[in-house]
């Protein structure tokens, strides 16, 4: 669970963006680039929102999913490296998962390397299911992924 570090979970804006990409950086072999977030925010489709703490204003992790009326895609979950292993990563699934009720989407899809079982096991305690691997999806290194969704019953 989340240590005594107290988070707010707000979307993500320009005052974020150089945090949120040094997170991709050093999480991800294939990062997005800074002015990928730039772009994801302003499109109509996306929402991208960070976690970060109440009073430094620190960004600890991000979470992105674009929506459509039917279905909305998680595209990226990172949380910063020193701030991993304390619940951070499933606030943030937790928030995109109301966001998702909110706006009426019943289905949740998202890709996870088969070998992140940290991060399957935030997505199954929260109603995701696996409906199969996409062979060789991920790239540095060459990894199979499974496709999980949640759909609102």
């Amino acid at each position: 669970m989340m240590s005594d570090k107290r988070i707010e979970i707000v979307e993500l804006s320009q005052e974020d963006l150089d945090a949120v990409a040094e997170i991709e950086k050093e999480t991800f072999s294939l990062p997005w680039s800074r002015q990928s977030f730039a772009d994801a925010i302003e499109d109509s489709f996306g929402l991208f929102l960070v976690a970060r703490t109440l009073e430094e204003k620190q960004v600890l992790g991000y979470i992105g999913m674009y929506c459509t009326a039917e279905e909305a895609e998680i595209t990226n979950v990172a949380v910063k490296s020193e701030a991993r292993g304390q619940g951070i990563g499933g606030c943030l699934v937790d928030a995109m998962i109301r966001e998702a009720q909110t706006r009426g989407i019943p289905r949740i899809v998202l890709e996870v390397r088969v070998s992140n079982t940290p991060a399957i096991a935030t997505y199954e305690n929260r109603g995701f299911i696996n409906l199969g691997v996409r062979k060789n999806f991920y790239q540095l290194p060459r990894e199979d992924a499974y496709i999980m969704v949640r759909e609102e019953k």
